[in-house]
């Protein structure tokens, strides 16, 4: 995901300077104009710094830990865009550090996976000091197709959080009701194709067809890491006295995913462990079908002259 949206920004004119852990992974953008530094502090004199980790851990250490964005004694950044989906708490603590240091800290997660950045059509959900929103909207927005303002403070990672649990119980929805479709004899690129020309499709339904249909289970979004979002909304939904209880079943079945041994893959594979419990045996379906991610728009150019 940060490769493509590094390609993104220099595609826009930006002057950027990039890191990954993994120095490799970042030299091709280079090519591209990009300044490949060896060290997170080497980023702390820009005007912004995007970051996109793994979790909470990766996110206090990168940004707020000994040898972080923030250890430079002579630099700091205006703005940090957090883009990880995370707690509010671990988000607060590195916001707290931010205004330690006088950088301002937005959290936006980002909706979509490298597929749907590719095609442009990355949304964002931003919250913290509405001034350094503004700020770093015209970045956003060549990255995706847009970001929604949501308030001060860790809203945004409540939104992003609401966001998953939805997308894991459509998932388990339309794998269920799939199965449901295929053992009645109904071809699952037929009910599918219905299913997405209906008011009940979307662009989620569209994009998973193809795995469903080809039974394709290259990671896009692990039952893993989904596991980690529902078990984070419903600790949510305990602190604010909300009950979730569609959201309960559906944490059940992703963990019932995992217990089989479906760790790496892509959370579409529900889809297998319901047939399997249906009796029923999937085969890949050679009907042409498309993800529905054609390019929402060009990558605006000099979207801004400043660093980031």
């Amino acid at each position: 995901m940060g490769f493509v949206l590094a390609k993104r920004l220099l595609d826009s004119g930006c002057n950027l300077a990039v890191f990954n852990r993994t120095r490799s992974k970042a030299e091709p953008l280079a090519e591209l104009g990009a300044e490949i530094v060896d060290s997170v502090p080497k980023l702390a004199d820009r005007d912004i710094v995007f970051s996109i980790v793994s979790g909470p851990d990766d996110l206090r250490s990168v940004i707020a830990g000994p040898g972080g964005l923030f250890s430079r004694e002579d630099a700091k950044p205006g703005i940090v865009v957090d883009l990880t989906t995370v707690s509010a708490e671990a988000s607060a603590e590195v916001r707290a550090a931010g205004e330690a240091v006088g950088t301002r800290f937005l959290a936006a997660p980002v909706s979509g996976n490298p597929n749907v950045a590719r095609a442009g059509r990355l949304t964002f959900v931003v919250s913290g000091p509405r001034g350094a929103f503004e700020e770093a909207r015209p970045y956003l927005e060549t990255l995706g197709e847009g970001a929604t303002y949501v308030g001060d403070g860790e809203l945004a990672r409540l939104v992003k959080i609401a966001h998953n649990l939805l997308l894991g119980v459509v998932a388990e929805t339309v794998a269920e009701i799939t199965v449901l479709a295929e053992k009645g004899g109904v071809p699952r690129a037929s009910f599918l194709e219905f299913l997405n020309k209906s008011v009940m499709g979307s662009t989620f339904t569209r994009y998973k067809t193809p795995a469903f249909v080809k039974l394709d289970w290259s990671p896009t979004f692990t039952p893993v890491l989904l596991r980690k979002d529902f078990d984070l909304g419903l600790a949510e939904g305990e602190s604010l006295g909300v009950e979730l209880p569609v959201c309960e079943l559906v944490r059940a079945q992703v963990q019932a995913l995992i217990d089989q041994g479906y760790v790496d893959c892509d959370f579409a594979a529900l889809l297998e462990m319901h047939a399997r419990a249906a009796g029923l045996e999937l085969v890949p379906e050679a009907a042409a079908v498309t993800d529905g991610l054609a390019p929402a728009q060009a990558v605006p150019q000099q979207v801004a002259p400043a660093a980031s």
